[in-house]
This record gives structure tokens, C-alpha cells and sequence, in this order.
């Protein structure tokens, strides 16, 4: 073997050793990593061991498997060759030793080809149901010999939205290479010597980590005084537990830092709580209204290891009932007063005050905290009433508010009595009626000149009647109709029938 590649071999061995007990994985990503690796013939034993060592370090810190990221590697030679697929490695170790044990092909630089196959791979990763709509990225590791007409092969996996990155190790056509990476070309197309190539490992991770950042961590269900914080299961099969611990955010703080960064914790009295390795949620409680918090995920396990993800949110202001008082229902003599927010944990009772304006008689009504209205009945018929509806909290504070309401003008109940004679005795009565919750109406009629006694001179009509036809009328008789409420009879209206000749005898007929 060469002793250079021997060298490279043993220092790369050396530096995983180290960095699987210092460098804590990147529970950070989510997606699809294909490599296309150029191992011809232009590709010495030596440049495509250092392209596999740059691999390793590259790749060493992310968490690998299903819910994190999932790396394929292709070589192109003659016949281009799939060393590994993505659903192969869930370990870094298995990870590592492979890319370790992989050997070139030589040959030509079939990298046409080896686009097909990756186009192939990348489809049917995308086509099943855990891939569909997760990040799919190529990285294209080349020498830039001859690499063949693959513009237009790059043109279509980058429409099929697959992020394309390219790393040249000097060789390569730039305007060639630029035309067939992603944008932005400043992070995704890296020219470097083979022997340098380390220089670039932080730059590409980090182009990686951006095309396929997952929201690992988020706050939802914001109130005054909790917020469930979620997570990705990443412990799910493994021992350990989630620590979560949250604080409020040093006065001055902000309340920047979005999901994935590290605010420092306010101070030494943080609150604590631990979650099985099974669970993916945790509500937070007894915070404080209207306050920027940091929250901190560390996920621990004797199997792996994973770095703490933070998170700072605000918590709501604190909303005291009643915050708004409404008016409905409005009746004659009544109308139906609502508030809210219903807080029957804070609110030991309401008491509401209403008076009509101006300088009417004040009037209580003292109601349950676990109820948000109640009507008000006795009131005057078109009068405008100030109400305040107060609330006293449990907590000493009290909070009111007043809102002006109006009843409803009295409505007549009977409108447009109209008379029709009929022949010449007889009349056609029609009424119209507008009052609801009437229980009928009451006729009666007399003549103004003379009667005969004994004969009726009223009648009673159910609720739904609108006319009635009187016969055998005295000359100039007096009809009246007045509705007839639950308690008593109302106002009625009356109207005088005049006809062309006289009668002795009257009735009628409905």
C-alpha cells in the first residue's frame, strides 16, 4: 500500500476514535444525502482515499436513520456502482466502517450513466411515504476530468427539486460546474486540492445542515401561564430519558432565537422536569404572563449521544375578565348580558349593576363564576341602561367593565283595523298583528242607536286569526278588537260600520 494512503488511513482512524467521545451528534437534520464519487482511472488510490476520509469527517456528527439523515454513496467508473443505499446505515459506526472498506472502480468517467442511477435512486426515495417531501441532496465529488455531457441531467434532478452540490479537487470546467449546482453557488460549488480538502468540511456541512434543518424542537399551545413543548422522538427504542429544563430570559435577553439555538439560562432557578425516552411532549407550567422563556431539550442515553436543542418563546399577556361584555336578546323588558374570557379557576364571582340613565335606580345581580351571562328582566320598555359587569379574581385584583344597552321601544300589538261591509247588514273585519306571545283576540261590537237585549255582543278568536266576518249588524255599529296577553287584556282598536239601511237583529259568522 501507498504509505501516504497508509498514512491517511491510520490519522483517520485516530480522529474518529477521538471524535466519537467529543463531538456529540447533530440531531439538528432530516433528509436524503446521495454521493456521487468519482473513482476512474484519473482517480488515484491516493486522491479517492482522501475523498473517503473527507466523507467521514464530513458526515461523522449527523444522527443517521429514519427521522434524521440518510446517506447513499455511488461511485462512477465504467460501470457505475451503488456502494450503499439509504436505508442501509443507522449507525455512525456502520457508517464509518464502510466508507473505510470501500475500493474504486477505475475505468472511464461514466458519469452520465451514474446520473441515471442516481436519478433512479433519488425517485423512488421520494415515491415512498416516509421520503415524500423531505429534502433529497447530491453531492458530486469529482476530479473534473471528462466528466461527459451531464448539464442537462443535472438540469432535470435539479427541477425534480433535488439540491445539487459540487466539490472539484482543481480540475473541473468552472462554467460547466456552475451551471449545474444549486444557488446559492458561493456555498454549493467548492473548488479545493485534494491535500486541502479539510478546509471546506465546516463550509458543506453547513450548506447541508441549511437544505435539510429540521424544526426539531417547537412551542405550541402559548397561554398566559403554559406552553407544550414538542420534540422529535429521537430516543424511541433506545434507554434514557428527555431532561427539559426552562427559565426566564435575563432582562435585556430578547426574544430571539428560534428553534436549534443556545440562550443562555436566566439564572440558578430553573425549573427541571425529565420525560420517559418514549414521550415527544411536555406541558410547562406556572409561568409567568406576558415573559420570554428558554427553553432546553437534552435528550440522554448510554447508546449515543445527543446535543441539547433550546428554544425561547413569550407567553401571552395576561387577559383579566371579563375583556369584553356583549348585549343580546334585547327584548321590551329584557336583555341577556354576556362577558368573557371564562376563568372559573381565577374568578370567585361577578357581580353585575345595571340602572337605566339617567339617574335610575341601581340594580344588582351577583352570578356564579362558572357562568358568562345572564338576563336581565323587569326592565322598562325603550330606556337606555348603563350595565357593569365586575369580576373579583382570587388573586385580590378586581376588573370592570360597562357597556350602555337599549330596550326595545312597546310595539302595538294590533295595527290596521279595517272594516268591509257586506250587503247591508253585514261586515268584513281584517286586522293586522305584530306582538308576539299573544293568547288571542276579543271581539265586540254595539250599536250606537239601539240593541236588543240578550243577543252577544262579543266573541273570542285563537292567536293565529286574522279576520272575521260580523252579520245582522245594528246601523252604525262600533267594532273593537283588543289582543288578550297571559294576564290580562291589551288595548284594543275600534272602528264605526255604517250602512245604507237599518236592522233590529244582529250575529255573527266566523
Amino acid at each position: 500500500m501507498d504509505p501516504r494512503v497508509l498514512t491517511w488511513v491510520i490519522c483517520l482512524l485516530l480522529r474518529w476514535a477521538a471524535a466519537q467521545n467529543s463531538l456529540e451528534v447533530l440531531n439538528c437534520c432530516e433528509g436524503d444525502v446521495l454521493f456521487l464519487v468519482d473513482s476512474s482511472g484519473s482517480v488515484s488510490s491516493y486522491e479517492h482515499a482522501r475523498m473517503l476520509a473527507f466523507l467521514s469527517e464530513l458526515l461523522l456528527p449527523f444522527s443517521l436513520g429514519q427521522e434524521q439523515v440518510r446517506v447513499g454513496l455511488l461511485q462512477v467508473g465504467t460501470k457505475p456502482r451503488l456502494e450503499f443505499g439509504f436505508d442501509t446505515f443507522k449507525r455512525q459506526s456502520g457508517l464509518q466502517g464502510a466508507l473505510k472498506s470501500i475500493r474504486p472502480l477505475r475505468g472511464d468517467t461514466n458519469t452520465v450513466e451514474a446520473l441515471k442511477m442516481a436519478k433512479d435512486v433519488l425517485r423512488k426515495r421520494a415515491g415512498r411515504g416516509g421520503g415524500s417531501g423531505l429534502p433529497r441532496v447530491l453531492v458530486w465529488m469529482t476530479d473534473g476530468v471528462k466528466p461527459g455531457d451531464v448539464v442537462g441531467p443535472m438540469a432535470e434532478l435539479r427541477e425534480e427539486g433535488v439540491a445539487v452540490l459540487v466539490v472539484s479537487t482543481g480540475h473541473g470546467n468552472y462554467q460547466v460546474l456552475r451551471q449545474v449546482v444549486s444557488p446559492p453557488t458561493d456555498s454549493h460549488l467548492h473548488f479545493v486540492d485534494i491535500d486541502d480538502m479539510s478546509i471546506i468540511t465546516d463550509e458543506l456541512r453547513d450548506a447541508l445542515i441549511e437544505i435539510l434543518r429540521a424544526e426539531r424542537i417547537q412551542v405550541r399551545d402559548i397561554s398566559t401561564d403554559s406552553a407544550t413543548l414538542q420534540w422529535r422522538p429521537v430516543l424511541s427504542g433506545l434507554s434514557g430519558h428527555y431532561e427539559i429544563r426552562f427559565d426566564q430570559v435575563p432582562s435585556g435577553g430578547g426574544s430571539g432565537g428560534g428553534p436549534g439555538t443556545s440562550p443562555s439560562i436566566g439564572g440558578s432557578q430553573y425549573q427541571r422536569v425529565t420525560q420517559p425516552a418514549g414521550s415527544n411532549s411536555v406541558r410547562l407550567r406556572d409561568l409567568k404572563p406576558e415573559t420570554t422563556y428558554v427553553a432546553t431539550l437534552t435528550s440522554k442515553s448510554n447508546e449515543q449521544d445527543f446535543n441539547s436543542l433550546s428554544v425561547t418563546f413569550t407567553t401571552k399577556p395576561e387577559v383579566l375578565s371579563p375583556a369584553v361584555v356583549t348585549v343580546s336578546e334585547s327584548g321590551q323588558t329584557s336583555v341577556r348580558v354576556s362577558w368573557g374570557p371564562l376563568q372559573p379557576d381565577t374568578v370567585t364571582s361577578y357581580l353585575i349593576e345595571y340602572s337605566a340613565l339617567p339617574g335610575g335606580k341601581l340594580q344588582t345581580v351577583r352570578v356564579d363564576p362558572r357562568q358568562n351571562s345572564t338576563l336581565l328582566r323587569g326592565l322598562q320598555a325603550d330606556t337606555t341602561y348603563l350595565v357593569t359587569v365586575s369580576a373579583r379574581h382570587a388573586s385580590g385584583k378586581e376588573k370592570a367593565m360597562s357597556v350602555k344597552m337599549c330596550t326595545q321601544e312597546v310595539t302595538p300589538a294590533l295595527a290596521d283595523l279595517q272594516l268591509t261591509t257586506v250587503g247591508g247588514d253585514s261586515v268584513q273585519v281584517d286586522w293586522k298583528a305584530s306582538a308576539q306571545g299573544l293568547r288571542g283576540y276579543w271581539l265586540t261590537w254595539e250599536g250606537q242607536q239601539s240593541s236588543v237585549p240578550g243577543r252577544h255582543s262579543s266573541l273570542y278568536l285563537p292567536p293565529d286569526s286574522r279576520s272575521t266576518r260580523l252579520t245582522h249588524l245594528p246601523p252604525s255599529s262600533r267594532v273593537c278588537v283588543s289582543p288578550i296577553y297571559q294576564s290580562a287584556r291589551g288595548d284594543g282598536l275600534c272602528c264605526t260600520a255604517q250602512f245604507p239601511s237599518e236592522s233590529l237583529s244582529y250575529g255573527y259568522q266566523s
